[in-house]
């Protein structure tokens, strides 16, 4: 650090007296040292250029990176993309599938940070700088909220009740030792983990399976984006920091991040980060049984259905389903993930299909678009899928998910002993289980996690409306 003169506090005027030659002497010598950085200076990033590539470990997972419609997405993975474009360095992700093997490719110097939540504890201190953002988290019971439900406000509150965690995790720890701090009487309930996970518990919760469980607030938050009618402001246990990660010799990595964390524009990304990830709702939108359908029409954009439609050998009526169900032929809908226009068609796949930010919301080119991605989607799952009609499902369900995420179910489907080239109730089975790390660290799977509940409700969606416009509309 560079070194300060402080006048003793006895004598104010002090270095008044000093001769200008010695006093002009002294002011040389200090920048010098300052400028060689003294033995114990923190090397700064003029000393050590930030690299061209960025290496960046991380873990699948709903919170830190994932591919969704064929896009990268995460906050972990955005707010770390958004640090890499401001310093001007190209990203280069490498997901591991475990936290140790992560903290191995660290300490290999594999990677240069890690942009995955580690927790700030003095086992991980002893092996990692932490940096970035601190994210403090805490566990937390996800109760039913409806007019019926009375939620609870306090742990003292549990004794006498039934939750449902996962056996042998880290909330079945905290179930277990919350009883005995409270003198027992807590109804532990386990499931096997091979069974299920933490999310499914989740939504047992909102579906009344269950009454109560034990997640992290984060996990807790996101889910809550899907489900609204849950409880999740009752913590149970005392907060936890992590936070990103470097080598413990990349303390001037630590520091640059640290800068970048600190800054207004940083701060403002991660807020808008947050509110997409945690808050905007996920939820598919929902159908209204009373749809009008006057002068035997659709919509306003019909003809643009029974034109685009011809292109792919599709019922016009069923084009007109999907895009219902992408956005009740509403134009200016954008989703959570960024997706626009009537189809619902994201940033990278409208670029790649020749729509600008300022034409993807025109009606004729957004169908236009959406035609030509199913006609190569269903040029992509022809060898997989032989049968036309059932390869619809398949081209539905690969929009909605990106078509990454149908071939990892499709080969899951094989491994579980599940049909293949049947939608429901096989490869539509084999989509849950891409939300399990037991199958998406599979070395089948090539992309990662996946919620896939929402693109077989989304299937189940575009099917049903398809078959009201059917029984309403001419052909």
């Amino acid at each position: 650090m560079p070194l300060k003169i402080h006048s003793p506090s006895s004598h104010p005027t002090a270095l008044l007296n000093i001769k200008p030659l010695i006093l002009a002497t002294i002011t040389v010598a200090i920048a010098a040292i300052a400028g060689c950085g003294g033995k114990n200076a923190t090397p700064t990033e003029e000393e050590h250029h930030l690299p061209d590539t960025l290496r960046v470990g991380t873990l699948y997972s709903p919170t830190s990176y994932f591919l969704y419609k064929g896009e990268e997405m995460g906050y972990e993975y955005e707010l770390i993309s958004n640090l890499a474009k401001d310093k001007g360095m190209k990203l280069d992700i490498k997901v591991a599938h475990t936290m140790n093997a992560m903290l191995e490719m660290l300490d290999s110097g594999l990677i240069d940070v890690i942009a995955y939540e580690i927790p700030i504890t003095a086992e991980y201190r002893n092996r990692v700088i932490h940096c970035g953002k601190q994210n403090i988290t805490h566990q937390v019971l996800v109760q039913h909220v409806g007019k019926k439900d009375t939620i609870l406000t306090d742990v003292t509150q549990l004794p006498g009740k039934e939750v449902w965690v996962i056996k042998d995790s880290k909330y079945d720890a905290r179930l277990r030792n919350l009883d005995n701090e409270l003198g027992g009487g807590i109804g532990i309930r386990t499931i096997d983990k091979d069974t299920l996970i933490a999310e499914d518990l989740i939504e047992m919760v909102a579906n009344r399976s269950i009454p109560l469980t034990i997640v992290d607030s984060d996990i807790a938050r996101l889910n809550k984006t899907y489900y609204t009618n849950i409880d999740i402001s009752l913590q149970v246990s005392l907060d936890q920091k992590s936070s990103w990660a470097v080598a413990k010799d990349h303390q001037w990595l630590a520091d640059s991040i640290n800068a970048w964390t600190s800054q207004a524009g940083a701060e403002a990304t991660s807020k808008r980060l947050l509110k997409r990830y945690f808050e905007m709702s996920k939820r598919t939108l929902g159908i209204d049984y009373h749809l009008t359908l006057k002068h035997g029409k659709i919509s306003p954009y019909d003809n643009f259905f029974k034109h685009y439609s011809q292109s792919i050998g599709w019922d016009w009526r069923l084009l007109a389903a999907q895009a219902y169900t992408e956005s009740h032929f509403d134009n200016n809908v954008v989703s959570w993930a960024g997706a626009r226009g009537l189809m619902q068609i994201m940033p990278k796949t409208a670029e790649a299909y020749g729509l600008s930010p300022e034409n993807v919301t025109n009606p004729q080119l957004n169908i236009e678009a959406a035609a030509k991605i199913i006609k190569d989607l269903d040029k992509s799952l022809k060898s997989k899928v032989p049968d036309e009609t059932e390869r619809i499902n398949f081209i539905i369900a690969a929009y909605n998910s990106g078509i990454g995420h149908v071939y990892d179910a499709i080969e899951i489907a094989k491994i579980t002993g599940r049909n293949p080239q049947i939608w429901d109730g096989n490869v539509a089975e084999a989509i849950l289980l891409k939300a399990h790390p037991e199958y998406y660290n599979n070395e089948v799977c090539r992309f990662g996690y996946f919620k896939g509940k929402q693109t077989i409700e989304y299937v189940a969606q575009v099917k049903k409306i398809y078959q009201l416009y059917k029984a309403k509309i001419k052909y």
